[in-house]
């Protein structure tokens, strides 16, 4: 069996790449996919690319269109779709991902610390599992892929 797998939301700690390297490490079929990671990349994409905008909103909305492209392909294409909340910003972003691959039925793993579930009941709900740590999403991953336990 392969997965593909959309790795999305927080961008500002190496969550993906614990992730990533757990998943080499355990020998799994599983390729991934995720947003642009370089914040300023993706907060600047539309204006340097199409032109600058006087206004912030108008700045902003220009990156989030053209990232938008990247998102709804990567959540569209992926067998499970790992939403990760992280500390620092409130990132709504992250929950719309969440809400976007649950609408789309995708098979939704959450990944936040334990003091966001309250916040996050909703989106939790919805989704296959919930955990706390990159390596927790990589037992789980192998769980699906290997029907083992991790040992």
């Amino acid at each position: 069996m392969h997965l593909n797998v959309y790795l999305s939301g927080e961008i500002h700690t190496n969550w993906r790449e614990e992730i990533m390297d757990g998943v080499a490490e355990a020998g799994l079929d599983i390729s991934f996919s995720a947003p642009v990671t370089d914040h300023a990349a993706s907060d600047d994409c539309g204006v340097a690319i199409l032109g600058a905008e006087p206004e912030k909103v108008w700045h902003d909305r220009k990156g989030a269109l053209l990232n938008s492209i990247r998102t709804s392909k990567g959540i569209e294409e992926a067998d499970v779709v790992v939403v990760r909340f992280g500390d620092k910003y409130k990132q709504w972003n992250a929950a719309f991902d969440a809400g976007y691959a649950a609408a789309l039925g995708k098979s939704l793993i959450v990944l936040h610390p334990p003091e966001h579930a309250h916040a996050l009941k909703e989106v939790n709900a919805a989704s296959s599992a919930v955990a706390e740590t990159p390596a927790q999403v990589v037992q789980l991953l192998a769980y699906v892929m290997t029907g083992e336990l991790p040992g």
